[in-house]
């Protein structure tokens, strides 16, 4: 199954954009009346036939249109703070997207090691992730934001924050119920700071753990998506 990411789809005719037209004739050396699959990340899923197989503009015809697939009825948000090897936010975001989350922020936190990250490539990663996991639903990732004033931004659901420190904690699965839009904080390798807690807490969110394991950054984020996709099964 050959998939192809077409965010600006409206018509029966599209023009794949030019990376996608090469991967589509140079590698794949697709041809005119292949079949093809596009997802437009807005959850519309396409069966499209290649009617001019150009390497720099390869034209297609959609012959089949199916909207929302894998539409979910919850809504998950995951703000992590950055690792300092960025490659393992990387792999993260990755996996993230495989497992299925909404949307993604990334925070500038008191013990944060990385403040700095580059959101086109994350993007792409996300984008090939989105392909090979035949998802037609592609995350928002947001720009960096300073804890406080991203924790302070309005969210309609339940707001959870996952941290190591001492005092009172529940686990994820034991408070949170089927169907509930989610937003779990996750921080930097140093964790949260004690001052960053309380505000959170003081600005309604739950204090939570994601089981008796120490976990990596990357680790406990890819925990908590995958704990809210398994408690709505």
């Amino acid at each position: 199954m050959h998939i192809f990411y077409t965010p600006n789809i409206i018509n029966e005719i599209y023009v794949l954009a030019e990376e996608e037209s090469k991967h589509a004739v140079r590698v794949l050396r697709l041809k005119n009346n292949d079949i093809i699959y596009l997802i437009d990340g807005r959850g519309g899923f396409y069966t499209a036939k290649i009617i001019d197989a150009a390497a720099k503009k390869c034209i297609v015809e959609v012959i089949d249109t199916k909207t929302e697939v894998g539409k979910k009825d919850f809504y998950l948000h995951i703000a992590i703070a950055p690792t300092k090897n960025i490659e393992r936010i990387e792999w993260c975001l990755e996996k993230l997207t495989e497992v299925g989350i909404d949307e993604i922020s990334t925070l500038k936190c008191h013990h944060s090691e990385r403040t700095i990250v580059k959101n086109e490539r994350l993007e792409k990663i996300i984008i090939t992730a989105i392909k090979q996991s035949i998802k037609a639903y592609c995350p928002k990732l947001n720009e960096i934001k300073n804890f406080k004033e991203f924790v302070q931004q309005r969210f309609i659901g339940r707001k959870f924050i996952a941290h190591c420190g001492d005092g009172m904690k529940q686990n994820l699965k034991d408070i949170y119920k089927k169907t509930e839009s989610a937003l779990i904080l996750i921080g930097p390798e140093g964790d949260f700071s004690a001052e960053e807690i309380m505000f959170a807490i003081k600005n309604n969110f739950e204090p939570i753990n994601l089981g008796n394991s120490r976990l990596r950054t990357e680790t406990a984020a890819i925990i908590a998506c995958h704990s809210i996709h398994f408690l709505n099964n």
